[in-house]
């Protein structure tokens, strides 16, 4: 994982054009086949998250741009939106109550996805323990993130057992089918 030395709290306010330039450089030099990134709506309106979903999915197209240097050209196969149903949005709700973030006087509010409109469902029952260890590790979200050590075992496996994704982009596959893996159509 890289940060590029920007701070939490301060992405949205980064200068675009050196930004998408330094996730191209990234992009380019490890040259992922897949890369997973937050919604337009960044989950529930995090600044932080919109300006990732932004800066990542404009650095992904100019990266393919040979015109852009330097480097050397690359583009991923797939992008996949992270993607929320009903159902774990329901389990957050009874832990945090009301998801929101407000800027600049503004209340953002989760929403879900509809079912219909995930793609990708990921089966992690096996390690959802180990990927809510990961989630409480999360220091500067330990204050929210508090609350969901009320949750039950088996609410626990529903947050983190499955994890859904909406593919943006795909140049292997696509259709109605869902897809069990993020590399299908990579192999």
């Amino acid at each position: 994982m890289s940060l590029l030395d920007y701070r939490d709290g301060d992405l949205d306010r980064a200068d675009p054009t050196e930004a998408v330039s330094r996730i191209v450089q990234h992009v380019r030099r490890i040259r992922p086949q897949v890369v997973v990134n937050f919604a337009p709506d960044g989950a529930y309106g995090h600044p932080d998250h919109i300006a990732i979903s932004q800066l990542t999915t404009t650095a992904l197209l100019v990266a393919a741009d040979p015109a852009h240097a330097p480097g050397v050209p690359h583009r991923v196969a797939k992008l996949y939106y992270l993607a929320w149903p009903p159902r774990v949005w329901e389990l957050y709700q009874q832990a945090f109550k009301k998801l929101v973030s407000v800027v600049d006087g503004v209340q953002r509010q989760a929403t879900p996805w509809p079912e219909w409109m995930l793609t990708t469902r990921v089966d992690a029952r096996a390690d959802w323990q180990t990927v809510w260890r990961a989630v409480g590790r999360h220091q500067t979200q330990l204050a929210i993130y508090g609350r969901l050590h009320e949750l039950r075992p088996e609410q626990h496996q529903i947050l983190w057992g499955d994890q859904h994704f909406c593919r943006i982009l795909s140049t292997v596959n696509g259709g109605r089918q869902v897809e069990q893996d993020l590399f299908a159509g990579l192999r």
